[in-house]
This record gives C-alpha cells, structure tokens and sequence, in this order.
C-alpha cells in the first residue's frame, strides 16, 4: 500500500464529506440471488451485512435466515431500510410497490404522518418528513434521488437528447433472447455510447464520488485494467449487455427505467413476500448505526455469516490499521465455518496478504479458508458484475 497523495487526500475528503451527509445508495447494487447460492442461509443463519439500502438484508430474512443484522456508519443508508420496515408492516402491498417498486406515491404526505412515522427511529422520522418529496417528484421517481440516483436521472435527461439511441436501448431491454440483445448492441449502441467524453467523465474521481467509489477504490480498477476505470465500466456493461437477460436485470432494468416491474423485480417487493415479512420475518431483524468493527464489540452474539460489501478497499488505504481491528473483530464474533463474502476492485484484494500483526507469519488470506473453486461461477451468474473481484472464505 502506498501513501496517499495530496489529491487523494482532498478527493477523500469530498468523498467522506458526500457519504457522510447524503443518502448514496437508494437501492443495493449486489445480487442477492448469487449471495443466497453462496451463504446457504437456513433456520440457524445469523447473518451480519452492510445495510447500503436494505434490499438484501431482507432478502436474506426471506431466505430463511434466523436473524439478520444491519450494519451502516451512514444513519441515512438504514433510515431508508426502517422506511422500507415501517412500509411493509404498516401499508397494503400496492402502497408498498407504489412507493419501492414504481418509486412514485402521490400519499407520501399523509400516509408517512398518520401511518409511518411513529414507526421510525427520531433520526429516520426527521431524515424523511423532509425528503418526502422524493416519492412523489417532477423527476417521476424516488430512484432518480440520493447520490446514485443523481447520476441515473442524469443519464436519462442526456438520453433525451438522443432519442434515437435511446430508443435502441429500449429494444435492448426488451430484446427476447441475449443473441438479439448481443446485436442491438454491437449493431446500434456500442460506437454511438462510448463516446471520449463519456470516457473521461467515468474516469473522473467526481463521478465517482457520486456512485459511492473512494479514489483509492477508482485506483485499484484503473491498475485492474491497466489505467482505465472507463475501460472497466464499458467491460461490466458488455458482459452484462451480451452474455446474460436483461427481461430479468432488475438492477439495470432499474437505473433505465426509473422503476421495478411487478415481474422485474427485488424479492422483498412481491406481495406474497412482503406478507411473509410482515407476518413475522421482520421479527429477525436489527438494524444498527454503527462501523462493522463497533457493531461486533458491542454485540455478544456470533454471526454464522458475514456479508462485507467492498468497504474494505476503502480501508486498506486509508485506515489499514482499523481494518485490522475489524478483521479481529470478525474473528472474535465468527461462530466456527462462519461463511463471509466480500467484494473488491481488485480481483485478488491485496489486504489478504497482509498480517494482522507484524510479529506473526501468517497472512489473513492463509488464516482463511478462501473458496476459490467456485467464485468464478459465481461471477459469471452475476447480474450486476460491477465487482472486479468476489471473495468467499470461511472462519478457520
């Protein structure tokens, strides 16, 4: 690891300044259906996840899980999952799709202040009695706000701009087969998309910022593919694009259209699901404003699985020796196999192989049992595929 740079200092802070004060992620951006194959959750799983918007923690719970807890330093991330909580305990399935699945409820207003509200914590009530707006938008959707979601509403204001090309990516979503999809794309997208300013705009830290991606993070997909993060986003978005359905990616389907469809969508959204959860699933779940590393010291209970996103390439640069403390955590509160799941930038993730402690010869990845027969499937069942790497190890 090298020592940041003066501009890597500054792009830290405007990145921390813009997490710590903004809601960045309006919908997870990991595919629970990978992570259901991977974690094998059943009735003795006690899973501890970043909550990022709540989506897959209560995936997990419909998984069968025994518990599941929320985890997020940012209030803003889990005061968007008691919203989704207070929703689906309190209001009629439509209601609920109305506000999560379309991202459009014109009763924002009332059903927030007579039904909703008294079911937040002080911080999510005030957060949200001033961002009802967002359901409710000339911008048509709760998915074109929050930091993500500038950026998505950005790109559909530029595809208005270009209504041919956004009328070839229409009948790529629509497209019946991945052959037919393979040829929209190559035939009517592909050289008229990736233009050279749009290559310099995703290789800007600023964008970055905005889609929730610390510099060091950028740096390590710009040395994954030899200087270019532009290059990296136009790879995660052909494979995406013409080797898996798109009927089906509800993750792009999303950021496309502004909405879910009833058919196209995450789990927790169907109305038979959000039955289950509020006739008692909901009962598993914690939720927890706190880092990863204080959640586990305050907490006496052992997690049988961990689910850790990518916040640790953040950490490898700019606080290793608090990623260390996290992974002593983790040890200490890891029932024994505990299955955990990261996600990084870098195919291999450097900080595997470094030391916990300076006088031991063992390196984190040979203290792990890492799975690596497998990942490779899993990578490529992923509909996301925003991750250059995926790491699946279990707790010695």
């Amino acid at each position: 690891m090298t020592r940041p740079s003066l501009l890597d200092r500054l792009h830290n802070r405007v990145f921390q300044s813009l997490i710590g004060n903004s809601l960045v992620y309006n919908t997870c951006w990991e595919d629970p259906a990978v992570d259901r194959d991977i974690l094998q959750i059943n009735a003795e799983s006690d899973v501890l996840v970043i909550t990022s918007a709540g989506c897959n923690a209560l995936d997990y719970l419909l998984a069968g899980a025994r518990s599941v807890t929320a985890v997020d330093i940012n209030p803003r991330q889990n005061a968007l999952l008691e919203l989704k909580v207070a929703a689906i305990r309190c209001l009629h399935e439509d209601q609920v799709f109305a506000m999560f699945g379309r991202g459009y409820f014109p009763d924002i207003d009332k059903v927030f202040h007579e039904q909703l509200a008294e079911h937040l914590s002080p911080f999510a009530r005030e957060f949200w009695s001033t961002r009802l707006s967002w359901f409710q938008s000339r911008r048509g959707s709760f998915y074109f706000h929050g930091l993500s979601g500038y950026v998505a509403y950005s790109v559909h204001r530029y595809m208005r701009l270009r209504p041919s090309l956004r009328a070839a990516v229409d009948r790529l979503f629509a497209a019946d087969s991945i052959a037919m999809q393979r040829e929209i794309y190559q035939q009517e997208i592909a050289d008229r998309l990736w233009t050279p300013m749009l290559n310099r705009l995703l290789s800007s830290q600023w964008l970055m910022n905005l889609l929730g991606v610390p510099s060091a993070q950028r740096q390590l997909v710009e040395r994954e593919e030899r200087g270019s993060a532009a290059g990296f986003v136009r790879s995660a978005v052909e494979y995406v694009v013409c080797e898996l359905p798109l009927r089906n990616n509800y993750f792009w389907q999303l950021y496309w259209r502004g909405q879910y469809q009833p058919d196209c969508c995450p789990e927790y959204l169907r109305p038979e699901n959000i039955r289950r959860l509020r006739d008692g699933l909901l009962s598993g779940l914690r939720i927890r404003t706190a880092t990863v590393t204080r959640a586990l010291q305050s907490s006496p209970q052992q997690f049988s699985h961990f689910v850790l996103l990518d916040h640790m390439d953040w950490m490898s640069s700019h606080a290793p020796e608090a990623l260390k403390e996290e992974w002593h955590a983790i040890f200490s509160r890891a029932s024994r196999h505990a299955r955990i799941v990261l996600r990084s930038a870098e195919a291999d993730p450097q900080f595997l192989h470094q030391r916990l402690h300076s006088d031991q010869t063992e390196t984190l990845a040979e203290r792990l049992r890492i799975r690596h027969e497998q990942v490779a499937h899993w990578q490529a069942q992923d509909r996301v595929h925003t991750y250059a790497g995926l790491v699946v190890a279990d707790a010695a």
